[in-house]
């Protein structure tokens, strides 16, 4: 599907630049886009190299076991092929986890990890497996608690109650996440979709007998490793009661200034407490982050040609006027069924283009002001939904990936009902 979805936007471009006279535009984005792609894959060695870094820190000390074994009931039912102590699943949880706090910059080299665990699971080369499909899906119905770039946004305009968006982007991307967790469920089996065969042992033999060996060199706990561990908690703690107290408008309110000072303390914290637990147990932890970190030179080089694939087609679509078009065509059926026009460019762009949506979403802003049911819709929609085709191409760029199989179908479902969400929600909650 997506190579036909690929080939058409490139063909389609072309064609729309000719009758339209824009054929120079479409030649510029196709110099910028092959840039834009090579400096987003290298703006992202050095923050992969450290996560990539503290993830190798964190599984050699247990702590990504650990953290899998807490949810494993739920894991094992989101990805039932994969086996209950693979290192996958602790990596699928911290990336969750840091995309609900918004922490962008940690999410995606975790997730990044979370695909190479997945890789090693897979017997077939090139072809994306359902687990696979089920994290693109959680990822691309973008789960977080707060929408802080939108929330920015409105302050910045002069917005009297910015965190408006909190709660109806909460709502709203908890509607996009089971929309696109129940679809990939339900595409995994159509026979277009479907695999032979999902159960691997061979992989899950092998990594126990890996595990085995990493149990054997670790040093046992201690009653005092948990004093220290305990100890470090408790200074964060104090450092997040602190930080609540000292913030102000837009985060007046109690529920997000809490979440907002996770937002801040939770990097430090992890960067404190891995290398600590690693010593603790008797890593050589500055080695160990050396040799987990060097992974993220050859991650980001891996997948610059898939994100030069993708941003190629977006940004030709883009400048021939291809949703321009698309807006057109579609503005009087959806006029028809009440859906607010003005939010029809930004519904269309959010899916392909993260920096396009925050710009689109800005004029908004602008044109009906930050404290508008149109704004605040927009919002929440920017805060509910993701750049699907994006995140599609840098994660499975990552392995190598090429058949993608039902995990940009399932990515835009979420995509469609975190926007009607967002729109009904709206209008729930502030009506015209």
């Amino acid at each position: 599907m997506l190579n036909i979805i690929w080939l058409f936007m490139l063909v389609v471009s072309v064609l729309l630049a000719g009758v339209t006279s824009r054929l120079p535009a479409v030649a510029e984005s196709v110099v910028k886009s092959a840039e834009t792609a090579v400096t987003l894959a290298l703006g992202l060695i050095g923050i992969m190299s450290l996560w990539l870094g503290m993830m190798r820190l964190a599984e050699k000390a247990g702590l990504i076991q650990s953290l899998s074994c807490a949810l494993r009931p739920v894991l094992r039912w989101l990805f039932p092929e994969v086996p209950r102590d693979h290192p996958a699943m602790g990596a699928i949880v911290m990336n969750i986890a840091a995309n609900m706090l918004g922490l962008s910059n940690a999410a995606t080299p975790l997730g990044l990890r979370a695909m190479q665990e997945l890789e090693k699971l897979n017997t077939r080369p090139g072809v994306a497996t359902n687990a696979m499909c089920t994290f693109l899906a959680i990822n691309t119905s973008s789960v977080q608690l707060i929408p802080i770039t939108a929330i920015g946004i409105l302050a910045a305009a002069g917005a009297l109650q910015p965190q408006f968006i909190i709660g109806t982007a909460l709502l709203a991307t908890a509607c996009s996440t089971v929309a696109g967790i129940v679809s990939v469920k339900i595409l995994e089996q159509l026979p277009v979709f479907r695999l032979s065969s999902d159960r691997i042992t061979p992989s899950h033999q092998q990594l126990r007998t890996a595990d085995a060996e990493t149990v054997v060199t670790l040093s046992p706990w201690k009653t005092w490793h948990w004093v220290v561990i305990l100890a470090l908690i408790l200074c964060f703690a104090m450092f997040l009661v602190n930080l609540i107290g000292s913030q102000s408008a837009p985060h007046g309110d109690l529920f997000p200034r809490i979440v907002n000072a996770f937002s801040i303390l939770a990097v430090p914290f992890l960067l404190t407490l891995f290398p600590i637990c690693g010593w603790l147990r008797g890593l050589k932890v500055y080695e160990e982050f050396v040799e987990g970190a060097k992974e993220g030179f050859h991650v980001a080089i891996r997948i610059i040609p898939f994100l030069v694939a993708m941003l190629l087609a977006i940004g030709m679509f883009r400048a021939a006027g291809g949703i321009d078009l698309i807006a057109d065509w579609t503005r009087p059926a959806l006029q028809f069924l009440h859906f607010p026009t003005e939010l029809l460019p930004i519904s269309l762009m959010r899916p392909l283009s993260g920096s396009g949506s925050l710009a689109l979403f800005s004029e908004l802003v602008k044109q009906h002001g930050p404290d508008s049911l149109i704004a605040r819709t927009a919002g929440t929609l920017y805060g509910s939904t993701e750049t699907t085709f994006y995140v599609l191409a840098i994660y499975f760029g990552s392995v190598s990936i090429r058949r993608t199989r039902h995990a940009l179908p399932a990515g835009l479902i979420a995509d469609g009902v975190g926007i009607i969400a967002s729109i009904a929600i709206c209008r729930w909650l502030m009506p015209l």
